[in-house]
């Protein structure tokens, strides 16, 4: 009773269901997904002359990527480095009128807009500071710029705060994370208590020596070391292959050996990969 289980988006919108006309937005607004996005960005370039979907993909990428560190359009204007960049940053500006045109949000925006809004109404803010008293947030790794803006301002009064993450298993910079964002979570928040959760409970030794091995590589915020007492466990073997039809013909090849010499079924195999 009184929880509130979510995605960052999920809590933007409900969020912005409730004050959006303090952003100028009417009640029922629409909520504009990918392909509606390139959609207008098609009808914006091709007002230019322009035309062909993927470069409406390609600015679409860029404005995702502008909305995500927080960087609204007049900030795109300036720090545009070549020609290319200028005009999409321009472009930006127009995107944004027109979806308060069609009163609709992108998915970054539930995110951005509600940034906005806290940060240009305290009131507000201090409202759902009332409504939010605890914060537990999972895979923080995975978080970018503006989702970490989110939860310093709803925790920004009481500091009740949860971060549960691991640097070492961010995999998505590509879309915007920031795995930084653990290392700034004790600059803004100094009285963090860090605690390590370095058992394993599903591999053995052998398999945890060899990913302390491989992570060590890794540039650390938080040093940790994995360690299991499940026992030493079989033998890791590591195939190099040239390439990844070779690797998985030779998966093929292994598989259907072992098939037919145990007399198996290939019901009874499972590959995992990642």
């Amino acid at each position: 009773r009184g929880l509130r289980v979510s995605t960052f988006h999920r809590l933007g919108l409900g969020i912005l269901q409730r004050e959006c006309k303090r952003l100028d937005y009417q009640p029922g607004f629409s909520l504009f997904a990918g392909d509606d996005c390139v959609a207008v960005l098609q009808e914006l370039l091709r007002s230019h002359g322009d035309r062909g979907v993927e470069k409406a993909e390609r600015f679409h990428w860029q404005i995702s990527s502008w909305k995500n560190d927080g960087i609204m359009p007049e900030q795109a204007i300036t720090l545009a480095e070549d020609d290319i960049q200028l005009r999409m940053a321009r472009v930006y500006g127009s995107y944004q009128r027109q979806l308060h045109a069609y009163n609709a949000f992108d998915l970054d925006d539930l995110i951005l807009q509600t940034v906005q809004l806290f940060s240009n109404h305290d009131e507000v803010l201090s409202s759902w500071q009332d409504r939010i008293h605890y914060l537990l947030v999972d895979e923080y790794q995975d978080t970018n710029a503006m989702q970490y803006q989110l939860v310093k301002l709803l925790a920004g009064r009481r500091r009740c705060l949860t971060a549960v993450g691991d640097d070492d298993q961010s995999i998505y910079a590509w879309r915007g994370a920031k795995p930084e964002n653990l290392t700034q979570l004790s600059k803004d928040f100094p009285d963090l208590k860090v605690i390590k959760l370095e058992q394993n409970y599903r591999s053995t030794s052998r398999i945890l020596k060899l990913a302390n091995t491989l992570i060590s590589n890794n540039p650390h915020i938080y040093e940790k070391r994995l360690w299991s007492d499940l026992g030493l466990g079989e033998s890791v073997r590591v195939i190099q292959c040239h390439s990844e039809d070779d690797e998985a013909e030779r998966v093929s090849i292994e598989l259907q050996s072992h098939k037919i010499q145990r007399q198996t079924r290939f019901r009874d195999y499972a590959i995992l990969y990642r």
